[in-house]
Order: structure tokens, then C-alpha cells, then sequence
């Protein structure tokens, strides 16, 4: 044929493709604002945000326990790794029950949530029984495990308050009874009030007031009327005024708040040294364990008050960058519980995010002077083992719920492993072709189905 020498027909080449025209007036702030915005509404952002924020949190934390502790360990003869080592124990069991919690159906989640509260209710009157409870820092809230091991009973009476108020409000919800005031408050309130009656016997102001944090959030998610919240708000209010009241301590505390020197008989001295800590960070910090104020002057520096050595440590960097992922953690739960359909998921994701973002805000308000020192760790981050476990397996809970939205579950459905997937065989009657591996070649782009963004 003519126009070949092979006589074959010449090649048709498929036209290429136009350039995509972009609007005249985008600039580049705004194109990287839209990819940002497209990557943010993806199904699978609220899945990672909670497993990598959540990593993040924790690995920083352990650094963290591990630069402010070992002045504190050495002052008390031990080695100075010592509450290194025991943190590292507590993440990895905490691991092991979050990747747990996060394969758990949620039919498994709601049986377990009338077995938790039993036995955290359990646990916490054994707290009250002579020669079984013991107190730390003026507080009998521990039970002794033998050795250096304790446990805060306190801490799992969170993670029962939200599965088992998310089981109830959800069981209700089903029947349709949650339009009548009784059916919103019984059996809910009492119970909670059940456990933070147990909790005050022992002095733990800080603990209480997650907890009723955690119980206006289920509320304000099961849609409480506002005269109904309002009330139940004044009801707490005035118990937490009569509480305060009558407690030398807790009014010295309130009074501490924005001090930036110790005051009469060092009565702010927590908190004030708390506030140097910050201040002589500047913006990027003394560098990781070079701390001055953890050398005897700041108490609780690896527990309620290690915020403040992050800051003196790694500066302004360092501290936005933990709220910024207590924020990104925030707001994954918060869009787990408003795109979920099921109502229990709704409320347990929306317990679990209340519970975490406001002992977040209530540890970082303390130390930053706004807020009262409530003595609650920060999240993921203090040290203590007692109140990592259960907030490892919230976390779980979280990362099954956000697993388990539909179109997460579809995009995780496309996910197939890029090497080492063998391909399928031939049809049926024909030899089974030989086994061959994926390589490095590029491939066309399958269509996504539309719940894939």
C-alpha cells in the first residue's frame, strides 16, 4: 500500500487530549485551596485524620513523658527511664485494644456497654473499701495492683458513660420515646449522677466534670429540648458551686487562674510556673530536654502539666502543633457522628469526641492560666496508664465507626495492593493461564463509582 513499506495500514494515533483550561482569575491560593477542599470531603479523611492524629498524639507524648520524667525519676531513685517504661507498656496494650475495638462489629460494641458499666461501677465502690482504695495526691481514687501498678477506676466510668448512654439514647430513639422529657433524662441522669456520686467520695473534681461534659453531649445529640438542657445545666451548676464551696482546695484553685506569680504561701505555684514554662519557650523552644522548669519547680510535669514542658521544650511550634491534631482529631468525630445513619454510631462518636476535645481543652485551658487546674491528664499525651487504655480503645471505637460509613466502605473496596496481587485466571474451559505479578507499569484509571470522590 501506498505510504508503507510493510504493506501494512499506517497507525492511527489517537488525537491528544485538549489542555484543561483553568478560570482566567485562579490564582494559585485558590487552586490549592480547591485541591485541599477535595482531598478534605474524600471518604476515607476521617479514617485517617482519627489513625494518624491519634498516632501522632501518642508517639509525641511518649517523647514527651520521656524528656519531662526523668528528673522526677532520678529524684525518687529510679532509673530515669523509669516512667518511660511503663507508658511504652500502657501504648502497647492500648494498641492492642484499639486495633481490638477498631475489627469489633457494633452489635459486639452495644452488648459490651451494660458489662463496662457494671464493672466500672464495681470498681469504683471497691475504691471506697478500706485496705483496697488508696490515695494519691489527696485523692482515693486508685486501687493498688501489686508492685508500682495502679489502676484509676474513674477513667473507665468514661468509656462506660458513652457506650452505655449511646446504647440507651439509641434503644429509645428506635421506640420513638425520646419526645417525652422522662424517657430523655431515665434512666440516663441518675445513672450518671450514680457516677459522679462514686467519683466525688474520693475527691476527683476533674474526672466529674468529664463526665458531666460527656452527659450534655449525649444530650445535645439525642436533640434535649433547651428547657430541659437549661435545667439539667443549672442542676450541675449548682452542685459544682456547693462542691467548690466547701472545699478549701478547689476555691484556691479558682482563684489561681491567669496568676503569673506564686502568690501568699505559694498557693499558685503550679500554676505559675506553668506559665514560665510557656513564656521561655519563645517560638521554637530551649530544644528537647533542655527544660529548666521541670528540675523540681514545675509539679506534675509529666502528668496534668506536660503541656507546659512542650512548650518550654519544642515552643510555639510544638504546642500548635498538638492542637492542631487535638483539633483534626476533633473534627473527624464530629463528622463521623453527622454522616453516620445508625443512631448508636452517632452517639458514640459524638461521646467519644466531647470526652476527648474537652479534657483536651480543660488540661490546656488549666495550663495556659484560663481555666481552674482541674488535675485531668491530657489525652493520649500525660502520662498514666490507667487513663491511656481506655482512651486508646475510644479511639478504636472511632476508627471502626469511621471505617463502616458506606462510602469509606466502598473506597476501601477498591483498595487492592499494588504489587504482589495475583491476577485472575482465564475463563472457564480454558488452561489456567501462568501466574504473573504486577509491575511498575503505568495503567489506565478505572471510573470510580460515585460515592468515590
Amino acid at each position: 500500500m501506498p505510504g508503507s513499506s510493510t504493506g501494512r495500514p499506517p497507525v492511527q494515533r489517537a488525537p491528544r487530549r485538549p489542555a484543561v483550561s483553568r478560570p482566567a482569575g485562579e490564582n494559585p491560593f485558590q487552586r490549592f485551596y480547591t485541591r485541599a477542599r477535595k482531598a478534605w470531603d474524600r471518604p476515607l479523611t476521617a479514617y485517617y485524620l482519627i489513625f494518624g492524629g491519634s498516632m501522632l498524639i501518642m508517639v509525641l507524648g511518649l517523647v514527651m513523658v520521656y524528656s519531662a520524667s526523668q528528673i522526677t525519676a532520678l529524684q525518687l531513685s529510679l532509673p530515669g527511664s523509669y516512667f518511660f517504661r511503663k507508658q511504652f507498656l500502657a501504648a502497647t496494650i492500648g494498641g492492642v485494644l484499639m486495633l481490638v475495638a477498631s475489627r469489633m462489629p457494633v452489635k459486639l460494641h452495644r452488648a459490651l456497654a451494660y458489662p463496662i458499666l457494671a464493672g466500672a461501677v464495681f470498681l469504683m465502690v471497691l475504691v471506697q473499701v478500706p485496705g483496697i482504695g488508696m490515695a494519691v495526691n489527696g485523692n482515693q481514687n486508685w486501687i493498688s495492683l501489686g508492685g508500682s501498678f495502679q489502676i484509676q477506676p474513674s477513667e473507665f466510668g468514661k468509656l462506660a458513660l458513652v457506650l452505655w448512654g449511646a446504647d440507651l439514647i439509641a434503644r429509645k430513639q428506635d421506640k420513638k420515646l425520646l419526645t417525652q422529657w422522662k424517657h430523655m433524662l431515665v434512666p440516663l441522669v441518675p445513672v450518671t449522677f450514680l457516677l459522679l456520686g462514686l467519683i466525688m467520695l474520693g475527691g476527683d473534681m476533674g474526672t466529674t466534670i468529664i463526665l458531666t461534659a460527656i452527659l450534655f453531649g449525649l444530650l445535645w445529640l439525642a436533640g434535649a429540648p433547651t428547657r430541659l438542657f437549661s435545667g439539667v445545666l443549672g442542676v450541675a451548676a449548682v452542685l459544682a458551686i456547693i462542691a467548690i464551696q466547701t472545699s478549701p482546695h478547689r476555691l484556691a484553685r479558682l482563684k489561681c487562674i491567669a496568676a503569673t506569680d506564686p502568690g501568699p504561701n505559694d498557693m499558685c505555684w503550679q500554676g505559675a510556673h506553668g506559665i514560665y514554662a510557656l513564656a521561655s519557650g519563645g517560638l521554637f523552644g530551649s530544644g528537647l530536654g533542655a527544660s529548666v522548669e521541670k528540675w523540681g519547680q514545675l509539679p506534675e510535669a509529666h502528668t496534668d502539666f506536660i503541656f507546659a514542658v512542650t512548650g518550654e521544650e519544642l515552643g510555639l511550634a510544638g504546642t500548635l502543633s498538638v492542637l492542631a491534631l487535638f483539633a483534626a482529631l476533633g473534627y473527624a468525630g464530629i463528622r463521623v457522628a453527622g454522616r453516620t445513619e445508625d443512631p448508636f454510631v452517632r452517639y458514640a462518636a459524638g461521646g467519644v469526641t466531647t470526652w476527648i476535645t474537652a479534657q483536651a481543652v480543660i488540661n490546656m485551658g488549666a495550663v495556659l492560666g484560663l481555666l481552674p487546674i482541674a488535675g485531668v491528664p491530657l489525652p493520649l499525651f500525660s502520662y498514666g496508664g490507667s487513663a491511656l487504655l481506655p482512651t486508646m480503645f475510644a479511639i478504636g471505637l472511632l476508627i471502626a465507626f469511621a471505617r463502616d460509613e458506606p462510602a469509606a466502605r466502598a473506597a476501601l473496596a477498591m483498595r487492592q495492593p499494588r504489587f504482589g496481587r495475583k491476577r485472575g485466571a482465564g475463563g472457564s474451559g480454558s488452561a489456567r493461564s501462568p501466574r504473573r505479578w504486577n509491575t511498575m507499569r503505568r495503567r489506565a484509571p478505572r471510573a470510580r463509582p460515585s460515592g468515590e470522590r
